[in-house]
């Protein structure tokens, strides 16, 4: 039943069971009939560790009874399906025990315990503190992937015979000019064609100020400026005042004559865009032209005699690109890569960004503060669901995939963008590798587009307490709830019935509470990459995604428990997609 703040399903607040380590948490007594209680007291009073254990096991290797563990332990089994429950504790309890040594052979197999909510979100801010930009993101999820044993495949090579081959039971990535990431397990029983393939699909570019081609500029009485552009709807007035670093990447050519490209970040602010005071009256009241009153100042012009020495000295010559930026700005970068020859920077993409740390703040520490939360958040929580449910997808006979994109701010239609063939080429590639030689492929991969499914998960707006009016009744997302269904009657979302039915089972069995969102009529929706990928491969989609407030401004704020409670759903997909396909499939 709806909520008035919008939820969809039943609000349990219990988190994903962990049946092998909490067994007192797991099995604490959700809502049940007089006859459920009555039944379960003789469970409370068998030994609750070695049946949590023994249940751990059966449940790895059985989808249903883990399904049945999930609802049991949210509350939201019925009868017959408590009964069912019941019956597989009662079998286990019955029957004789495994060799200590077959247990833990299985143990090692089972799915990983869920974390609480509460402990994600550190590591979430970590995450944003210490990765500023869309390259050092996709650095950060390759390090996290190779940890968790993926193996990154190259998009160059041949995946059938190349030096990493894809095989049932393997877990990989890919990346695409170091902006974007695919990142997919295959299950042990996969079969082409028949299985399909749950996904999860997001963005990791934010609004951000580039640096031009050319970022020399004139001094102006005595600043050093910088030339920059914006990126999306960046250099809106939320960017006056604030401290700005700047980072990205760097193309050097090496010793051996190979182009390297290698990341970079200052450790300090070096620029600002300051605001006219209030007393200079009308001036200060905008609207601000970005070309010429939104310009960074990055210093105070010192010796232009002893830089153009200094340039000099490192090889920088006249039509070189060092030549093309501001000299500091040169000698700064290539001290922090350890470059003393400033003629082998080919070129860069730098980028600026809030200094400002992330962090927790409210009086209950409820909220995270934070810089580039559109749309790090529900990328961040698809990957660590994806990292959390890949062994369970490994027993599985689908594949379970994320696919995190640049350039959705500005409509995603570069090569690294969701408009681009990178997500449809990865899934014909893993269907051309493990078809057979005499099965029709283009026919395979129309099959196995069929039988997959999306979530295109991308942040949604938070009601707002100072605009509420803003919002449709009963569409308002509050923080720290759960993910957000968003609707939008002219397409600008891929949520339909079927796909609102799918996810809303998901996250019943998984304990995860749903939050709807579909802006007013006279008011314009935002899109997503959903619509463009459900389109270009025909999968049922569905648009989800976390809520956060102050939309596009460099800094917005989240729940703190957010990015867990988005893990915990991710998780759940994963886990849980195969499953609930089979009860939509139509013979």
């Amino acid at each position: 039943m709806t909520r008035n703040h919008g939820s969809l399903g039943r609000a349990s607040g219990s988190r994903i069971m962990d049946i092998r380590n909490s067994p007192t948490t797991a099995f604490s007594e959700p809502t049940q009939t007089p006859e459920q209680t009555a039944s379960h007291k003789d469970y409370n009073d068998s030994s609750r560790e070695d049946i949590s254990r023994r249940l751990a096991v059966a449940a790895s290797a059985n989808l249903r009874l883990k399904s049945l563990v999930r609802l049991v332990a949210s509350g939201n089994a019925t009868p017959d399906e408590f009964n069912e429950f019941q019956s597989h504790v009662d079998a286990i309890t019955a029957a004789n025990s495994s060799t200590a040594t077959e247990e833990q052979e299985q143990m090692e197999t089972s799915p990983l315990p869920c974390k609480d909510a509460a402990s994600y979100t550190q590591p979430f801010l970590d995450f944003i503190n210490e990765n500023p930009t869309v390259f050092h993101a996709v650095q950060y999820f390759e390090t996290k992937l190779h940890k968790a044993g993926f193996a990154k495949l190259n998009e160059r090579a041949n995946w059938s015979t190349g030096k990493v081959k894809l095989e049932r039971g393997g877990k990989y990535f890919v990346t695409r000019n170091g902006s974007s990431l695919i990142a997919f397990a295959v299950g042990d029983n996969y079969k082409v064609g028949h299985n399909g393939v749950g996904m999860i699909a997001g963005h990791i570019d934010a609004l951000t100020a580039k640096v031009k081609p050319v970022s020399k500029k004139s001094s102006v009485q005595g600043y050093t400026m910088l030339g920059v552009a914006p990126y999306a709807g960046a250099l809106n007035n939320t960017w006056f005042d604030r401290d700005l670093g700047i980072g990205g990447r760097v193309l050097v050519k090496q010793s051996d004559g190979k182009i390297a490209s290698r990341l970079v970040k200052l450790g300090w602010p070096i620029a600002r865009i300051p605001t006219l005071a209030p007393h200079f009256g009308i001036p200060t009241s905008g609207a601000f032209n970005k070309e010429t009153q939104m310009v960074p100042v990055i210093g105070i012009e010192s010796s232009v005699e002893a830089l153009e020495q200094h340039m000099k000295a490192h090889n920088t010559l006249d039509g070189c690109f060092a030549s093309t930026q501001p000299p500091k700005l040169v000698q700064l970068i290539a001290n922090e890569l350890g470059i003393s020859d400033y003629s082998t920077i080919i070129t860069w993409e730098l980028e600026l960004f809030d200094t400002q740390p992330g962090v927790t703040g409210g009086m209950n520490k409820e909220f995270i503060f934070a810089p580039r939360i559109d749309d790090k958040l529900c990328s961040w929580a698809a990957l660590e669901g994806l990292i959390e449910a890949a062994d369970c997808a490994k027993n599985g006979g689908s594949i379970a995939l994320v696919g995190l994109f640049d350039d959705e701010e500005i409509g995603s239609r570069l090569r690294q963008g969701a408009a681009g063939n990178f997500l449809p080429s990865v899934i014909e590639r893993i269907v051309d590798t493990f078809a057979e030689s005499e099965q029709g492929r283009s026919n395979l991969l129309a099959q196995t587009f069929a039988n997959s499914f999306l979530v295109s998960a991308d942040v949604t707006h938070a009601v707002n307490p100072n605009f509420a009016n803003a919002y449709l009744p009963d569409h308002m997302p509050r923080l720290n709830v759960g993910v957000t269904i968003c609707a939008d009657s002219n397409g600008h979302m891929t949520t339909d019935s079927v796909s609102t039915a799918f996810l809303t089972e998901i996250a019943k069995r998984c304990g995860s509470e749903l939050q709807v969102f579909q802006i007013r009529n006279d008011t314009r929706s935002g899109g997503t990459v959903g619509p463009m990928l459900s389109s270009a491969m025909g999968v049922r989609a569905i648009d989800a995604g976390l809520p956060q407030l102050s939309m596009h401004s460099i800094r917005a704020t989240t729940g703190a428990l957010d990015p867990g409670l988005g893990t915990k759903l991710f998780r759940g997909f994963f886990e849980l997609w195969e499953e609930v396909d089979a009860e939509f499939r139509e013979d």
